[in-house]
């Protein structure tokens, strides 16, 4: 879905990432690569292929818009290395954009692996009128895109029965995204009259508020 902000256009698409089509910059957030890798070392019984899904998606949006920076939101990798940063390594070597992270609370892994990768560093991040943070931030003259709170959505029929869905939450003044990583969680939001949502369902972006 194609949606102006401040008289930019984006594209809201369907993996929970955002192309700004203006700058050629990809937002992603809250992958929380290892978080499979550190379920399963405990104990919980997910599949190994749900590792490579994360990577084929990004390899998927990547293709797709070819983009000029990537732009990680925060909790790129959920907690210490394990065996998912050396798939991270490989996936970083191989991709032509450059590649940013905006520091979330779960990015407490040494910043020297990054650097080794070429990745940049900010705890947040100015692009024109926009404040790019990990967690929802609101700063006067500037739209906020951020991540963290892993935004869903509950619809209710008139049967009562509801259907849950990640979902992009607009604000006045700021965009959260869902999280892109498999296994993640949502936290269902409830808008206000002035906010719109963006439900992700069957692969398609549709506003539903």
């Amino acid at each position: 879905m194609e949606i102006e902000i401040e008289n930019k256009n984006f594209i809201l698409h369907s993996s929970g990432s955002v192309f700004w089509q203006d700058q050629n910059i990809l937002l992603i957030s809250d992958v929380h690569l290892g978080k499979i890798a550190h379920f399963r070392r405990h104990g919980l019984a997910i599949p190994e292929n749900a590792i490579v899904e994360n990577f084929n998606r990004l390899d998927e949006v990547v293709d797709l818009f070819s983009p000029e920076k990537i732009i990680f939101l925060g909790d790129l990798f959920h907690s210490k290395i394990n065996t998912e940063w050396n798939l991270f390594a490989y996936w970083a070597h191989k991709t032509k954009a450059e590649i940013i992270l905006v520091e979330g609370n779960h990015d407490i892994i040494d910043k020297q692996n990054y650097v080794d990768l070429n990745i940049k560093i900010h705890p947040e991040l100015i692009i024109e009128e926009f404040l790019l943070t990990h967690h929802p931030t609101e700063k006067e003259g500037f739209f906020n895109f951020c991540g963290h709170i892993h935004p869903g959505i509950k619809l209710k029929d008139v049967g009562r029965q509801s259907l849950k869905l990640a979902c992009f939450f607009r604000k006045e003044n700021q965009l959260i995204l869902p999280a892109f990583g498999e296994f993640t969680g949502n936290y269902f939001m409830k808008p206000n009259e002035n906010d719109r949502v963006y439900a992700i369902a069957n692969n398609e972006v549709i506003r539903v508020f």
